[in-house]
This record gives structure tokens, sequence and C-alpha cells, in this order.
């Protein structure tokens, strides 16, 4: 009678860790689908709803799905360089921010030339 009851507390504990070993898993998955799905609606942003035109406007937002986004633009002086005065571009910092229905946000920050005013 002993035996089968330390026999059965034995099943128990490895059914215990097998199926925590299970959620940790799942969940870890679920995580990862969020994230994945994150990037790939902030890369969609990126290569289809913005262009050249809408990005000197400012600040533009808006909805793909569930997923909420912000692009802020504005004049880019980091680098340390000197600006060139004869050049028919100016660089422009772009910030793209997506955040995901379960509140995670992914901020993508990136450099773009721009033609500058009057050319």
């Amino acid at each position: 009678m002993i035996e089968a009851v330390a026999a059965l507390a034995l099943v128990t504990v490895s059914l215990a860790a097998i199926g925590s070993l299970v959620a940790t898993a799942a969940t870890g998955t679920r995580t990862l689908e969020q994230h994945v799905a994150l990037v790939e609606t902030a890369r969609f942003i990126a290569a289809t709803a913005l262009n050249r035109a809408e990005l000197s406007r400012g600040n533009l937002s808006g909805e793909v799905g569930p997923y909420r986004w912000r692009v802020d633009t504005a004049p880019y002086f980091g680098g340390g360089g000197q600006p060139v005065a004869a050049s028919p571009w100016m660089p422009q910092r772009v910030v793209a921010r997506v955040r995901a229905p379960s509140g995670a946000v992914l901020a993508v920050e990136t450099v773009r030339l721009m033609p500058r005013p009057g050319q």
C-alpha cells in the first residue's frame, strides 16, 4: 500500500512538472507571435503607408487593423558632421511607433533624406 502511494506521488510530481513546462512553452509562443505581428505591422507601415510627401508634413497617425501607429518627423541634428550647404538634400529624423492591442509598443527610428525646400 505504501509503495502504491509513493508511486502515485511520483506520478503526480512528474505530471505537474510536465504541465508547468507546457504552460511556459505556450506562454512563450503566444508572446513571440504577438511580437512578430507587431514587427510585421511596423514593416508594413514603413513600406507602404509612408511616402516622402506625407513625411514632409510632420506627424502622421492611423490604424492598421487593431494596431495604432504614429510617425513623428523632425530635422536630424545628430552625426557630428557639418552640413553640406550645396546639397539638395537635408536629413530628417523619422520615428515610427506602433502600439499593439495588448499595449506593447515598438518604436523604429531612422533617418531619411528629404529634398530641401525650394528645390
